[in-house]
């Protein structure tokens, strides 16, 4: 019997879309047919290096493909998982899953000065819109947040399951020193900043872990169900002094957030993000439960560790992502896509098209999210002011 090739079609043609693409050639069974992108140039680039089809459009992409792969800015989300949806197909859907990118039209958005009660309310109808889609559809939702496969992730998964632990207190952090992405910047393109952009992904694996828990337990997921917030803009700050190791250019997101979170068993959680921390990313989850402690490190890990005296004699050498200098005592991921989940998340993704399988991180999980994300701006608005999490 012939085994089933699963065509796959990637929308957007960046940074994600190529290493998306580089996950793809390793697993059995997948073509990426094609590529969708709205910049032509960048588009047809994409499609002539790697020899697959160029689409002028996202309904031809959907039409040749069997899965459509959104490595696109968040504000095209929703659009796009609902016209993939319709057709029938199946989309990976990149974080933030949706989020509030500004009234229709309005030139002069500021989200920093937007109500976030209206973000909340505007952001979640977002999620719901796609979610509905996704139950009138043949085809799945697959929320790509990479956290949840890391292997460090994966092995605390393993070690919940064998001892039926109660996670008592989860904290875990992304930070570096500021976005490469120009529309990261801007509100209106991201749908925030360190709050959506990098808390994100610590807060996805630790609301994945409590939704375990309790299944395997209780057969009930455990839920978030308070949050209570702080931002800050710390580079826009008048008395921050720039030495210009950090990105500054900032238009109205905040750089640095921290999240606590209180679940519906009471137990509790919190996330650091930032984008004021120099020498590479931090990407770290403890996990301190009633019957074991597990400190998750995704990077700087020491399997491999560097001298180097000189700089430039590692030109084109990789050490680590953001690491700032190659010059003196550093640490070499050996494979730093693999230490992040990426391909482990599209192994998933995969696997469960062709055997009808859920995914570890599906669509509820997504919802509870950007629930989570949301309902911090509005406490971070009320100046850390505990708010409960809206269900569905």
């Amino acid at each position: 019997m012939e085994k089933q090739t699963i065509k796959v079609g990637i929308a957007g043609s960046g940074f994600a879309a190529s290493f998306h693409y580089k996950c793809y050639e390793g697993i059995p069974g997948v073509k990426v047919e094609a590529v969708y992108s709205k910049t032509e140039e960048h588009r047809e680039e994409f499609a002539r290096k790697r020899e697959i089809v160029s689409c002028k459009s996202l309904q031809e992409l959907i039409h040749l493909t069997d899965v459509v792969d959104l490595c696109v800015p968040g504000y095209l989300h929703e659009p796009f998982s609902i016209e993939v949806l319709k057709s029938g197909k199946h989309v990976i859907v990149e974080k933030p899953f949706t989020g509030y990118y500004g009234p229709p039209g309005e030139k002069n958005f500021l989200g920093n000065k937007f109500s976030k009660e209206v973000m909340l309310k505007e952001a979640l109808t977002s999620a719901d819109r796609i979610l509905d889609a996704e139950t009138q559809s043949k085809g799945n939702i697959f929320y790509a947040e990479n956290w949840v496969y890391a292997p460090a992730i994966q092995k605390e998964v393993e070690i919940l399951k064998e001892t039926k632990g109660q996670i008592l207190w989860a904290l875990g952090e992304e930070s570096h020193s500021g976005s490469h992405s120009d529309a990261y910047a801007v509100w209106s393109q991201s749908g925030g900043g360190s709050v959506v952009g990098k808390g994100c992904h610590p807060l996805t694996p630790i609301l994945y872990l409590k939704r375990l828990e309790g299944e395997l337990r209780n057969g009930k997921a455990i839920k978030p169900a308070t949050v209570s917030c702080r931002t800050h803009e710390i580079t826009r700050n008048p008395k921050f002094i720039d030495a210009g190791f950090l990105r500054t250019k900032y238009h109205d997101i905040e750089d640095y957030a921290q999240i606590h979170v209180v679940f519906d068993d009471g137990m509790i959680a919190d996330v650091f993000a930032s984008e004021i921390v120099m020498g590479g990313v931090k990407n770290w989850l403890e996990i301190i439960a009633n019957n074991h402690h597990t400190y998750c490190n995704l990077s700087c890990t020491n399997a491999v560790k560097l001298y180097n005296p000189r700089e430039d004699q590692l030109k084109n050498t990789y050490i680590v992502e953001k690491i700032g200098t190659k010059q003196g005592w550093s640490f070499p991921s050996p494979d730093e896509d693999w230490m992040f989940g990426y391909p482990q998340e599209l192994n998933d993704f995969i696997d469960c098209i062709l055997t009808g399988k859920s995914p570890q991180a599906n669509s509820n999980l997504a919802r509870d999210v950007i629930a989570v994300l949301y309902s911090a701006y509005v406490s971070a608005e009320k100046k850390g002011l505990e708010v409960k999490i809206p269900g569905r």
